[in-house]
């Protein structure tokens, strides 16, 4: 065996994007719902998170908005989705020893509820508070840098919207 073919004994696991589906609520006016972080004062986002092993994107989505914001799947509908949308963590996010970022299955859903189905105080709260905007009303400032251009392309993808 060649020295350039030998594997490198200092490398762990290959790192590879962790699977996360996100969640637009959109309500019969049109306005969507954002979360204000628990950690991160003024730092807005639609709410998402990780797809378990063995789990479809669709069921990590149920149970990731009832896990962050109360809400069952009861409460809303999906309109469509779209998939393939990848940042890379930034060189501090605790994520990053295990994964080189996320690829995500945005969920874009119907409103069927009421603002008091939606509950913040949940076993381990992510988030503050919450609001419904107009899309444009987006600010790509609350989002930190690294993840600025996924949420460029999905404004642009589901609302025809440049937010850059």
């Amino acid at each position: 065996m060649s020295n350039s073919s030998k594997p490198n004994q200092n490398q762990g696991p290959k790192r590879e994007f962790r699977k996360n589906a996100a969640l637009i609520l959109e309500r019969k006016d049109n306005k969507i719902l954002i979360c204000e972080r628990a950690d991160c004062e003024e730092a807005w986002q639609f709410p998402q998170g990780g797809v378990d092993k063995g789990e479809e994107s669709i069921d990590a989505l149920y149970r990731e908005v009832e896990e962050e914001i109360g809400l069952s799947p009861k409460y809303y509908k999906v309109i469509e989705y779209r998939e393939g949308y990848r940042y890379r963590f930034d060189r501090r996010h605790p994520k990053m020893k295990h994964f080189l970022g996320q690829e995500q299955t945005y969920f874009r859903c119907r409103f069927t509820g009421k603002n008091k189905d939606i509950d913040l105080n949940v076993t381990k709260p992510e988030f503050v508070s919450f609001c419904w905007i107009k899309p444009e009303k987006f600010n790509l400032e609350w989002v930190p840098d690294f993840k600025r251009k996924v949420y460029v392309k999905v404004f642009r993808d589901f609302f025809d919207l440049d937010i850059s």
